[in-house]
C-alpha cells in the first residue's frame, strides 16, 4: 500500500505546490520511533508489533519490553517533515488494527540515508539492530 504524502510547508510561503513536488524527489529516511506506557503482557506486545510489521512493509526491526518499544524502519519521503509526519501517525493509525498497547510516542529520530551510513561507518550509529523482525530487549 503506497501512501500519498502531503508536504508540510516550511513557513516561508512556499505552499508546497505542484511545481515544488516535481522539483524534489523522494529520499530514504531512517526512522526510530520510541513508545512507552503502562505495562502490557509481553505476548500481546509481541503480537501487536508483528501485526504492525505485516501492515507496514518497510518495518525493519522492533524491540520491546512490557512497558516500552522501539521501532526502526526506512521511510520514503520528499523531506524530513513528511517522514516525521508519517512516523508520528504510525502508532496511532495502527493501534486498533494491530491491537497495539495504548502507549504514547516518547521519542522520534529521523535521519537521512547518508547520515545513517556515516554514523554506522564511524561506529556511533544506532545500536546494532537485531535481524529483521520483532525481538525482546
Amino acid at each position: 500500500m503506497r501512501r500519498a504524502l502531503t508536504s508540510v510547508g516550511t513557513g516561508d510561503g512556499d505552499g508546497g505546490g505542484p511545481e515544488q513536488d516535481q522539483d524534489q524527489a523522494s529520499r530514504l529516511w531512517h526512522v526510530t520511533l520510541s513508545v512507552s506506557g503502562k505495562p502490557a503482557p509481553l505476548s500481546e506486545v509481541r503480537r501487536g508489533l508483528e501485526q504492525l510489521a505485516h501492515d507496514h512493509p518497510f518495518l525493519l526491526t522492533s524491540r520491546y519490553a512490557d512497558d516500552h518499544a522501539e521501532i526502526r524502519y526506512w521511510e520514503e519521503a520528499r523531506d524530513l517533515h513528511d517522514a516525521a509526519a508519517v512516523a508520528l501517525r504510525l502508532w496511532g493509525e495502527h493501534r486498533s488494527s494491530a491491537q497495539l498497547p495504548p502507549w504514547e510516542i516518547v521519542g522520534l529520530e529521523v535521519i537521512d540515508r547518508a547520515t545513517y551510513h556515516l554514523r554506522v561507518a564511524e561506529g556511533y550509529g544506532p545500536p546494532p539492530a537485531h535481524p529483521v523482525g520483532v525481538h525482546p530487549y
